[in-house]
């Protein structure tokens, strides 16, 4: 008896403290907290979904609780034989057409949703220079990071996200390697990204939702992709339209690697060029997929691998040991650069920056 209640006890602190947990998180990172179009109808959707659930349970509860005591087995009626009904077409025409009737309640919306999320037919269409008429982003997966190109805006940025708000943004997925998923669970369920073909889709992020949410979300990969999926997110960061079309402006004038000010950051130009400039891109107008991360912006960014909070000490441990913090990433180690050359070149990196 004792053992038994231990055991309840036990289930009853681990109930709490699950309960407790499942309302820990950040409106960024939670999919019950809608910040888009997509996602609220999505959020809808699993409601609706839910108390359908919710009243088919309660009614089966209630019908067994009914039957439990009406029915049950008592002294005065031990050896009572009850009526023998071997079928009642009323009662199997209920509990055929009921559910029924919940499938279809549930599949309408459902398809319906699902035909507006998949129209892309939109992002298709060109203007007389043939550039898309609406905003496309080309997403590229990678082990273990993020490639995104603006076609028509001659921009390509890794890691960080940049959309305008209140406006339909048009998404066409692709992966690199191996299959990933492309998921931001405050704006709208994962997409996977595959290697074999293009998978297209949008989303819209509201105005309101972003100035609460700091103007910034955060994506992540939602398809076990190797030993380092959990460690592959990205940043979004929104602003209003204005400040977006002032962000591509800034952005498609650089054309040219930024130049370093100091001394430092001048040798560590050289060592960049000598050891990483084969995989990296420093400027804004590359459009072919890159083995590596687009470095235009590395300086403007708040995290290093998408993991470590953006400072030099960090960074510089990121160069030399790469594998410690992203195992199965594709960076080689760099151990044999001298202490100078490595804060020379952490230096030079942190100075890559477009909105000064």
């Amino acid at each position: 008896m004792k053992q038994w209640l231990k055991k309840w006890r036990l289930v009853s602190v681990l109930a709490v403290l699950t309960l407790a947990l499942s309302g820990c998180g950040e409106p960024f990172l939670s999919a019950l907290k809608p910040a888009g179009e997509v996602a609220r109808k999505q959020y809808h959707l699993m409601l609706l979904s839910v108390f359908i659930m919710v009243l088919v349970i309660a009614i089966v509860v209630i019908i067994f609780v009914i039957a439990i005591i009406r029915f049950r087995r008592t002294k005065a009626k031990e050896n009572m034989i009850p009526k023998q009904v071997e079928g009642n077409h009323v009662l199997e025409i209920i509990w055929t057409v009921i559910p029924i009737i919940l499938l279809v309640v549930l599949a309408v919306p459902v398809v319906a949703a699902t035909f507006n999320f998949g129209d892309t037919a939109a992002m298709e269409k060109k203007d007389k220079d043939g550039k898309p008429k609406e905003l496309v982003i080309n997403v590229r997966s990678n082990l273990y990071w993020w490639e995104f190109e603006y076609p028509g805006l001659g921009i390509v940025t890794s890691q960080d996200l940049v959309v305008p708000t209140d406006k339909k943004v048009y998404f066409s997925l692709k992966s690199n390697d191996v299959k990933h998923s492309f998921w931001i669970p405050a704006i709208g369920g994962k997409l996977d990204t595959n290697v074999d073909n293009i998978n297209k889709f949008w989303l819209e992020f509201d105005s309101d939702k972003a100035q609460e949410a700091g103007n910034v979300f955060y994506g992540k990969c939602a398809e076990l992709c190797g030993p380092s999926h959990a460690l592959m997110d990205f940043k979004v960061k929104t602003m209003s339209q204005a400040d977006f079309d002032k962000w591509v402006a800034d952005m498609q004038k650089v054309k040219d690697p930024v130049q370093p000010t100091t001394a430092s950051a001048q040798q560590g130009q050289k060592v960049f060029e000598k050891n990483c400039i084969s995989c990296h891109a420093i400027t804004t107008d590359n459009e072919k997929p890159q083995i590596a991360p687009n470095l235009t912006t590395f300086g403007e960014r708040e995290r290093i691998a998408g993991i470590l909070d953006h400072n030099k000490e960090n960074l510089k441990k990121w160069i030399k040991d790469p594998e410690a913090y992203k195992p199965g990433n594709k960076m080689r180690s760099f151990k044999n650069l001298s202490d100078q050359d490595l804060d020379a070149l952490a230096d030079y990196l942190m100075g890559l920056k477009v909105q000064q």
